[in-house]
Formats: C-alpha cells, structure tokens, sequence
C-alpha cells in the first residue's frame, strides 16, 4: 500500500532513507534543505513538474540543522538522490562541501542547488541569480543587459545574487543600495572589472555604492530604470516605505522580491505613480525551473510548476 510523504522529514530519516520512505508510491530523490523548512512551497512546485515530464521520483522537505549539514549533502549519494535545494540559513556554508561549483555560483558565494553525480560527486550552483534575471525578462519583456538598475538590500543574499547576475549581464549600470554601507563597497569592488569599458563616460558611473537616504536616492532616480527590492521591507503592513513615492517615475519598473503578500506597499506606490512593477513569484518560479534543468539537463515543464506554486500560494493565503 502506497503512502503519502511526510510533511517534513529529519536527519535520522536521512540516514536511513529507505526505511524512512518505504512504501512511497514514488521515490523521494529530491529535497530541499532548511532549518527550518515546514513552510517552503518547493514540493508544490517541482511535484507536478517532475509528473509532467514523466520522472518516478519526488521532491519532499528535509529538516536539517546547520551543525547536520555536511554529513546530510554526503549521505545524499548513498541515499539515492538526484540533487537536493539548499534554502535558508544553509547556502553559504554549502560551498565547502561541495566538489566542485559552478561559476554563478562561485561569484554570489552561495549555493542553493546541489547536483549528485553518478560517481556520488556533488556539484554546486545558484539559481537565485538567474531566476532574477529569467524573472525580470518574463514580467517586463526586456533583459537585464539593456537596464540601469538599482538593489535596494545588496549587502548580501538574494540582493547579492541579483548583482552579481546583473553585472555578469553587463547590465548598462548597477546602483548598491545598502544600510550598511561597507558591505555594499565590498560587492562593488569585486564587480568593478564587469563595468569597466572602453565607452565614453556617461552622466554618472555605471556602478556606485549609494547610502539609503532620501537625497541620494532622489540624485539617482534620472539614471535608473529598474528598481529591485531585496530586503524584507514590505511583508507586514506597518512595515516603513522603502522608497518615498515620490521618487519613482512612471518610466520605471519595479521588482519586489517578496510575493506574499502579492500587492506590497512598494508595488501598490509604484503602480499609483504610473510605473510598472511585479513581485518575486516568478523568481521563485525561475529558481526552481533553472534547478530542474541543472538536475535533468533538459527544459523544465515550466507551466506545471508554475500552476502547482500557483495553487500553492492560493491555499496558503486562503488559510
């Protein structure tokens, strides 16, 4: 008799995996690693994926603490995964277990995907960067290469992710918007060799570190097409505006990372002043198709998983 996989699984689980999940009708042989992890919407997504392209495995929740890290991505070989996520607080402690990392991923310093190769090798890569960059094509039909753009939060995580990919997109200019400004220097030192060029200089330079005040932003907003929030300003109601709506002009387009709620305070801003903007369900969309491509090397059934994160979300708020 079949049985349906549990809601989260742990580290004893994965130690022994079989035991752990005998009598699934499908084989868990994806993840995603978290601490915690009950609330991810993964599964939901990559579930009808891996049904549409006609693969027997499924995806499940794994629970596991950052001191279980290392010792959980080398069971993974023994336990018969194709590849696992890594989300929150893992990504960057990821890295050192890996075997070898792809560029991307060696650039944002994180990993969020990790293949397992035949020969039990662990291959690590980020899809935060370019589900940005896929997101950001799909909501506003044009490409990181041709924007000026700006990173409210780019001191480290998905903000870091989403500068290294637009710098590695020789995007037209990259403006780090950071509260802490020292971490946002480091990132613009190792990006400086993406910017330099033999072009005739512009306005203002085609990177630059700004501190997060009024002022400053408002000297930038003439140079600046598309506006990405990074941070968590925005999930709650009494959270402060990020920027004063009267900065955005309606040329520009806005990114809010967040996607629950669907409507922020800075998309709802952004849309009363005539601009364009959109939030982070496609970035996640795109994290997780780009995911299934590194685990499958083959396109990913895109609309299913986007129809299953869609139902998912619904539910979720409907609750």
């Amino acid at each position: 008799m079949s049985t349906e996989p549990k809601p989260v699984y742990d580290f004893s689980d994965l130690k022994d995996w079989p035991a752990a999940t005998a009598g699934l009708d499908l084989p868990a042989r994806l993840s995603v690693f978290g601490d915690p992890v009950a609330h991810s919407l993964s599964p939901q997504m990559h579930n009808p994926g891996l049904a549409a392209a006609g693969i027997a495995a499924q995806y499940v929740r794994l629970h596991i603490r950052p001191e279980e890290l290392g010792e959980a991505l080398r069971a993974l070989p023994a336990a018969g995964f194709i590849g696992t996520n890594v989300t929150i607080p893992h990504k960057t402690e990821t890295i050192a277990h890996m075997t070898e990392v792809t560029e991307v991923a060696r650039r944002i310093g994180a990993v969020n995907t990790v293949l397992v190769e035949e020969d039990g090798s662990l291959i690590g890569h980020n899809s935060d960067g370019p589900g940005f960059q896929r997101a950001v094509r799909e909501e506003f039909s044009v490409d990181l290469s041709d924007l000026r753009v700006m990173i409210l939060g780019a001191g480290g995580g998905a903000g870091r992710a989403a500068a290294v990919q637009c710098a590695m997109d020789r995007c037209e200019r990259l403006v780090l918007v950071n509260r802490t400004l020292d971490k946002a220097r480091e990132l613009a030192t190792e990006l400086r060799d993406f910017f330099r060029s033999d072009r005739l200089a512009g306005p203002v330079d085609r990177l630059e570190v700004v501190p997060w005040d009024h002022d400053a932003l408002a000297r930038q907003m003439d140079h600046v097409d598309l506006i990405v929030n990074s941070t968590s300003l925005g999930m709650k109601r009494s959270d402060e505006a990020l920027l004063p709506p009267s900065l955005i002009q309606p040329h520009q387009m806005i990114y809010d990372m967040i996607y629950a709620p669907a409507r922020t305070r800075l998309i709802a801003d952004a849309l009363a002043e005539g601009a364009r903007a959109a939030n982070g369900l496609s970035m996640l969309l795109w994290q997780g198709a780009i995911s299934f491509e590194f685990w499958f090397n083959r396109e990913a059934p895109v609309e299913a998983m986007r129809r299953g994160l869609n139902t998912a979300v619904a539910e979720r708020q409907g609750r």
